[in-house]
């Protein structure tokens, strides 16, 4: 794994671990009353669009960053339908 690679994978870390205090505060309050379901489901069809072009790069940082930012959008969707 060279030097860019790293940096991508930091980077990864930083935009996805940026929606898990929103996930845990959802989890924790059981509201998303503010929550736009709309956005997230934006952002999850982009998210599976960055993992598609992720594998078709073989780049790992861009598919494990939107696998994992995938899921806390699925977890967020899941939770404004339950918590509606």
């Amino acid at each position: 794994m060279d030097g860019i690679e790293i940096l991508g994978l930091v980077a990864a870390t930083f935009t996805t671990g940026a929606f898990v205090p929103q996930v845990y505060k959802t989890w924790k309050e059981k509201s998303t009353k503010d929550i736009s379901f709309t956005m997230y489901t934006i952002l999850l069809i982009g998210a599976i669009m960055w993992i598609v072009y992720g594998f078709s790069l073989q780049s790992l940082p861009i598919i494990i960053a939107n696998l994992a930012t995938a899921v806390l959008l699925l977890i967020m969707l899941i939770l404004k339908v339950r918590h509606k």
